[in-house]
This record gives C-alpha cells, sequence and structure tokens, in this order.
C-alpha cells in the first residue's frame, strides 16, 4: 500500500513538473507574440506603430507626415507614436529606442542618413519588432536588420534629370560643352542626395558639362537661398541651377532674382535654368510660371502603401525586400517628350516628361 501511495505521489509531482516546464517553454518561445496580444487588447486591438520621421525641413516632408498620419489612425485600427527627429540622427535612434521600450508592433523608420544605423536596429530585432523603411535607405552590415523598404529609385531620380537636359540642351542648339551647372546638394548622406548627386556627377562627366559649384543646401529653402547667395559672390557663370529639392529652388530663384538674374526657360539667350526634385504644388506651380524648367517627381504618399505592407506582414503574407513608389516628370514645356535612364536595378526604362498645366495642379494633393 505505501508503494503504491508513494508511486501515485511521484507520478503526480512528475505530472506537474511536465506542466509546469511545457507552460514556461510556451510563454518563453512565444513571449514577444504574447505581449503583442496583450498590448493589442490593452489598446482596444489597434496595431501599434511607431514612426520616426526626419522633421518638417520642407513641403515634401510634411506632405508625408501627413500622408502617414492621416493613414494610421484609431479609425483604421491604429494607434501612431510619432516622433519628429528635426533632421538629427540621433534623436531618431532614441526615438527607435523608446518605441522598442513601449513595445510597438511595427517601426517605420525615414532614417536621416544611411549609415549608423546597425547597432539600434539591432535592438528592434532582438525585440522581435519588424523595421519598415521608408523613403530613404539604411546601409547595414545585415539587411535582416530591416523587415523591407519602400522608397524613391534616387539614382533614377538623377539619371532622369540629367538625360532631360542632355535632350534640352541638344533641341534649343546649346552645346554640352557650354552648360555651366551649379548644384545644391540635399542633406549630405541621405539617400535622395547620394542618388541624385551620382546622376548629376556622372553626367558632367560624359557630357562635358562644367560644374561650377557644388553645396549642401539641407533640403531648406533657407539655406538654399543663403548657398545661391554665397555661390553668386564668387562665380555668376552659371546657366543652370540644379536643386535636389524644391524648397531648395525656391531659396535660389529668391537669391538670383535678387542679384538681377534673369531666371527662365531659354538657356540659349541667357536665362539661369532652375531644375528641381519633389513636385509639389508649389514646385509645379514655379514650372508652369516658367520659374523651374523641369521637376522630377518624389513621392511622398507612403501612408496608403505601409498600411497595405503591414496588413500582409499581419496576415503572413511575405513582403518583397524593396519596393519603389511611381514617380512622373514634369516640365514647363513639351520640347523632351521622354527619357531613358537606369536605377538601381541597373536597366534603363523609359520615362514620359509631363507638361505642367492648371489641371495638373489643382489635381495634386501636396
Amino acid at each position: 500500500m505505501k508503494k503504491k501511495m508513494l508511486s501515485l505521489l511521484l507520478t503526480g509531482v512528475m505530472a506537474m513538473g511536465v506542466l509546469a516546464g511545457c507552460g514556461s517553454a510556451t510563454s518563453g518561445g512565444s513571449s514577444k507574440s504574447s505581449s503583442k496580444s496583450d498590448s493589442k487588447k490593452s489598446s482596444g486591438g489597434e496595431i501599434t506603430v511607431g514612426f520616426a520621421q526626419v522633421g518638417a525641413e520642407s513641403d515634401w516632408r510634411t506632405a508625408c507626415t501627413k500622408s502617414v498620419k492621416d493613414t494610421f489612425t484609431s479609425k483604421n485600427g491604429y494607434k501612431l507614436i510619432f516622433d519628429d527627429a528635426q533632421q538629427k540622427q540621433e534623436n531618431q535612434i532614441t526615438a527607435i529606442r523608446n518605441f522598442i521600450q513601449q513595445d510597438v508592433d511595427y517601426i517605420v523608420l525615414d532614417p536621416v542618413t544611411e549609415t549608423g544605423w546597425d547597432t539600434v536596429l539591432q535592438e528592434a530585432k532582438d525585440a522581435g519588432i519588424p523595421v519598415i523603411v521608408v523613403d530613404r535607405m539604411v546601409d547595414v552590415s545585415d539587411d535582416s536588420l530591416y523587415t523591407m523598404r519602400i522608397g524613391s529609385d534616387f539614382k533614377a531620380e538623377g539619371n532622369k534629370a540629367c538625360d532631360w537636359l542632355k535632350q534640352y540642351a541638344d533641341a534649343q542648339g546649346v552645346a554640352q560643352t557650354d552648360i555651366k551647372i551649379v548644384d545644391i546638394q540635399g542633406t549630405i548622406g541621405a539617400s535622395a542626395q547620394i542618388g541624385r548627386t551620382e546622376g548629376l556627377n556622372d553626367a558632367v562627366k560624359a557630357n562635358g558639362w562644367k560644374l561650377v559649384a557644388q553645396q549642401t543646401g539641407e533640403f531648406t529653402q533657407a539655406k538654399g537661398q543663403e548657398v545661391m547667395e554665397s555661390i553668386l559672390k564668387q562665380n555668376s557663370d552659371f546657366n543652370v541651377v540644379y536643386c535636389e529639392n524644391d524648397n531648395e529652388a525656391f531659396g535660389a530663384i529668391d537669391a538670383l532674382e535678387a542679384a538681377g538674374k534673369k531666371v527662365g526657360t531659354d538657356l540659349k539667350n541667357g536665362d539661369v535654368m532652375v531644375m528641381s526634385f519633389d513636385s509639389t504644388k508649389a514646385g509645379l506651380t514655379d514650372v508652369k510660371d516658367g520659374k523651374i524648367t523641369l521637376d522630377t517627381e518624389c513621392n511622398p504618399l507612403y501612408g496608403p502603401k505601409l498600411d497595405e505592407i503591414i496588413k500582409n506582414l499581419e496576415a503572413g503574407k511575405k513582403v518583397e525586400k524593396s519596393q519603389f513608389i511611381d514617380e512622373a516628370m514634369f516640365a514647363h514645356d513639351d520640347t523632351v517628350k521622354s527619357v531613358s535612364a537606369a536605377g538601381e536595378s541597373g536597366d534603363a526604362k523609359n520615362y514620359d516628361v509631363t507638361v505642367v498645366t492648371d489641371d495638373v495642379i489643382s489635381g495634386r494633393s501636396y
């Protein structure tokens, strides 16, 4: 009898140990998913997204932020935690660490610069939080540190603009060797700056253009004007200003006109021709008026695409590692109807050029 009782007692203890072991193994193996589940329940079933934005340095950036905020609403099943980094990478790194502490479901990062992300993205990966890189790119040692990237093909943007300029000069009867360019760059190290500058530098070498000056305008109107004013004091012998976003173009135009320069589309007869990127409504208005001759689009409306990606991830679907958003080109006239340019894939594609009209401007949402 004693042996039977001892046997039953040992069996019960072993069973309890097995049950306890299964419970702890299940909890430890899915601690992240369990916390995610609890987090969603406590927030009414919403998906929590932390968005580390560059800042508010341009009209493009404002439109990008609005698109994300309009998408990630409680009505759409989201809770958005937004952080404005004021164009400082250290602020974005702090924001990402805060998102990790708050146990968000997804992190969306629009990086100030490409490098310097390995450590903090490893922390997000260790926490089991997917990171979606938007707009710009990150240069990391291990691309598994982020889930996917959606953005512009900045290399293609620069090549598209330069192919247009080459064709435009030919059509106006201006020798390629007479093209003298000032490049007002974006924030140094940002993907947009790297791609657009690279496209220009390659075209300068290939076409015999002269690069008169190259300085950063930090993607802002004030800095764009300041840089243009400084360059004009040193060398005013140029006929093209290649601005790496619309806000820099606005500042450059103000400086050029204040210096008595004629900003326009007639290269052959002495106009200073301004080229730009972004294609905001204000930028396209300047295109229609002839102050900007070409504006190559950089689409900021990422909200709906991010929503689609997150819903696919929530459903357990595989998403492509890199996706490009559709973009167009806008010109003052139809001198150049299409361009051919290669991008990150290395394959050249044809792109149509749209002439800006009142209808084009009124149909713009930003």
